[in-house]
């Protein structure tokens, strides 16, 4: 079975976009021709890669095709880009919210030095991230499970250190005689998925969430909830050493809880992503702690 580059393009356009249409347009074609590459695309897989539905989504087998088709794109673009000063290379990336606030940064750094690279960040949990890579949205990813996805390597980057802190004032409100009552004491957390704070309650003996729980769903955001008042959370030491230091945060326990962050990418020799992974090593290095 033979792929051309259009027909992948217009899978991927469909995967992003949810319709034919929108396709088109990110295209810059007529939904006549995006419908008439996924035909052909399907001819030559053998397979109904399109699932026609509202949303339009990539089938069992349109997910791996989708994968090819992000990878082939990258390695056609960096060709590209060598013959051409006018044509940029994206490189999908998959990074947790507190990574992107804290060490992701000199990530960032090195590559605002790199000639005509896009670097295109999907903010997700670090326990969900592989599911990007899997789907084929990301050619990399910071993730929190060491288990390869199918076509990629892993390696360990280190671990980044939470510890319990709160506004001085709110801690002093919520203290018993034995210490924090965690059990009544106002929490915030970053959404559904962030069960950092009920690792930390559950160690503590307490099963239930408090009464009270805030949800910020920005890093910075729940983080300055945090510093102003609103509850107690679980910061990044990186994020947090310099309030703690001056006083404007308080450690309400000795308590750390180090998550494990990995790299994962794509076993591709493109050079943009083996840019990108040293960058990553020299950064991880740099700032995470090592278990």
């Amino acid at each position: 079975m033979e792929f051309n580059l259009s027909q992948l393009d217009a899978l991927v356009a469909i995967a992003d976009c949810g319709s034919f249409e929108a396709a088109a347009r990110q295209l810059h074609v007529t939904p006549s021709a995006v419908s008439q590459r996924i035909r052909a695309l399907e001819a030559a897989a053998g397979q109904v890669v399109v699932s026609r539905g509202t949303p339009c989504r990539p089938t069992a087998h349109g997910e791996r095709l989708v994968q090819l088709g992000r990878q082939t794109r990258l390695l056609y673009d960096e060709a590209r880009a060598e013959l051409s000063s006018q044509s940029a290379v994206e490189v999908p990336v998959a990074v947790n919210a507190d990574s992107l606030a804290t060490w992701f940064r000199d990530v960032l750094a090195e590559a605002a030095g790199w000639e005509a690279t896009a670097i295109v960040l999907h903010i997700e949990d670090q326990a969900y991230s592989q599911d990007l890579l899997r789907r084929g949205d990301v050619l990399a990813a910071v993730t929190s499970n060491p288990e390869t996805v199918q076509g990629c390597g892993v390696e360990p980057l280190g671990a980044l250190r939470y510890v319990p802190v709160a506004a001085p004032a709110l801690a002093e409100r919520w203290r018993g005689e034995s210490g924090p009552q965690w059990q009544a004491m106002p929490m915030v957390v970053f959404n559904d998925k962030d069960d950092l704070q009920d690792q930390l309650l559950a160690r503590r003996g307490v099963r239930q969430r408090p009464p009270v729980v805030h949800q910020v769903p920005a890093t910075d955001d729940i983080y300055e909830a945090i510093r102003l008042g609103l509850g107690w959370g679980m910061a990044c030491l990186p994020q947090a050493r310099d309030d703690l230091a001056s006083g404007r945060l308080v450690r309400l326990s000795t308590d750390v809880l180090d998550v494990p962050l990995h790299w994962q990418r794509w076993r591709l020799q493109a050079p943009r992503l083996l840019a990108l992974t040293e960058a990553v090593r020299r950064a991880a290095r740099a700032h995470l702690s090592r278990q």
